[in-house]
């Protein structure tokens, strides 16, 4: 475990706390498409990606789903941390993008290490700062974005989190991610391909511009 956790965050933690981090965190591995976090879940542990991708999605009260986020090796759920450090029920749901690891942290051990670590203070802060930059950015593209802008979007930082230019999704998995409908989201893909800025193949999108 020490090897994986200083790989991923040897340039954010001091030795004393990575050590810490390995003697008390549970591994975890997990394959593309599991639920790792639902909503309504109580959470008691802190989640820190080693390996993979995992996107954070937001369901409205029609049973839709958004996409908010991805976190990836080196990060953290800023929406996690308040649950655990407030004891409240998840309002986001977590799912793999893809193979990965996550070592699990006891609760107690988040609040001990606020004050022992500068290292972790600073780690926690900036967890928030940029899930909540992010947030704004999805925000954003709800309100100013037209759908084909935001489909584009979503190909592009799902083929960076992924590391492929190609893109294994259906098209009714793109419209539950940003919720819309297939039709609307196979038209557009469609649109994009004579555009030149994608192909489409059989299984998967291929992302050419």
């Amino acid at each position: 475990m020490k090897a994986s956790l200083y790989e991923a965050y040897g340039t954010v933690f001091e030795g004393a706390l990575i050590e810490e981090i390995a003697s008390v965190a549970k591994l975890v591995d997990f394959k593309e498409g599991d639920v790792l976090i639902d909503i309504g879940q109580y959470i008691k542990t802190m989640p820190l990606l080693i390996q993979g991708a995992i996107r954070i999605m937001r369901e409205d009260f029609d049973a839709g789903e958004l996409l908010l986020y991805f976190i990836e090796k080196g990060d953290t759920c800023a929406m996690t941390l308040a649950c655990c450090m407030g004891d409240k029920k998840s309002e986001i749901k977590a799912i793999a993008e893809n193979n990965g690891t996550v070592a699990m942290i006891p609760v107690g051990k988040m609040e001990e290490w606020m004050g022992k670590y500068k290292s972790w203070q600073a780690f926690v802060f900036a967890s928030y700062n940029n899930r909540f930059n992010e947030l704004l950015s999805a925000i954003d593209n709800i309100a100013f974005m037209h759908m084909d802008e935001r489909l584009y979007n979503y190909l592009q930082e799902t083929s960076k989190v992924n590391d492929s230019r190609t893109i294994n999704k259906t098209h009714q998995e793109i419209a539950y991610a940003l919720n819309s409908s297939r039709v609307v989201v196979s038209r557009l893909l469609k649109a994009l391909e004579n555009e030149g800025k994608i192909k489409l193949n059989r299984n998967n999108i291929e992302l050419l511009d």
